[in-house]
């Protein structure tokens, strides 16, 4: 036997235990098997747990590793690091448990937040930069860790109790979906439930709308008054939290 062939049946019985694999490698290796599967499962466990502590403590302990152990089996590992392996968690969950979408909406930011916090660096706006911008035509161009999801449930607000150790409140759906937007700022992950209006406006500055665009869109919707103020107010949080890289006009 080729070592590409023991390779790829040492593969084959870590992913599926099956046995035509165990002879092939030999049935007095059985015990090493074992040991090999054990530490396998063991470590792609440990990754699961330590990606998803929030959800840990919203299901249980058992919960939780009752729906890690399933993700284990359906799901083999095929990327080059071991981290990215969390990344598909979310999508066992959706199947798991469809009457419950917060759970799989509370691995989603959790997901969100540690993309962001090992995404492309990109420093924010200097402020102090922008007094001779002609703000009609400025574009904005966000941070690359910036990302956008739409939730359901009040999964945002169990994540943030939990965080500070408070009771999360039961989980309850929203009367329309809403928009949470994920990045980070400096060395800190960040998230932000956006009002609906805010969101259009963050979507078409992702879009390449300059800010002028957004304003007309804004006032459409909301009227003058209002319209001009919100855009104004959208555009200083944006600046203010670190969303946007740089400005050009």
């Amino acid at each position: 036997m080729s070592l590409l062939a023991i390779q790829e049946d040492f593969r084959l019985w870590l992913t599926t235990e099956t046995d035509d694999a165990n002879l092939r490698l030999g049935g007095e290796s059985a015990p090493g098997l074992a040991v090999y599967l054990n530490n396998y499962r063991g470590q792609l466990m440990a990754c699961l747990t330590a990606s998803y502590p929030m959800l840990q403590a919203w299901l249980g302990t058992n919960a939780f590793h009752g729906a890690a152990a399933l993700h284990v089996d359906r799901v083999a590992p095929s990327d080059w690091t071991l981290d990215a392996y969390a990344l598909n968690f979310p999508g066992t969950l959706i199947e798991l448990f469809p009457s419950d979408p917060e759970i799989s909406e509370l691995a989603m930011l959790e997901r969100g937040l540690d993309l962001a916090f090992v995404g492309e660096d990109a420093p924010a706006t200097d402020v102090g930069a922008l007094g001779n911008l002609d703000w009609d035509r400025a574009r904005f161009n966000l941070v690359p860790t910036l990302s956008t999801y739409l939730f359901a449930t009040n999964a945002c607000a169990i994540w943030s109790a939990i965080a500070v150790g408070s009771e999360p409140p039961p989980a309850v759906l929203l009367d329309e979906p809403v928009c949470v937007a994920l990045w980070r700022h400096g060395l800190t992950p960040m998230f932000r439930t956006l009002p609906q209006l805010e969101a259009i406006a963050l979507e078409m500055a992702r879009e390449g709308r300059d800010f002028g665009q957004i304003c007309s869109s804004i006032v459409e919707i909301a009227g003058p008054s209002d319209g001009l103020q919100w855009a104004g107010e959208y555009l200083a949080g944006w600046l203010q939290s670190g969303i946007i890289q740089s400005i050009e006009s």
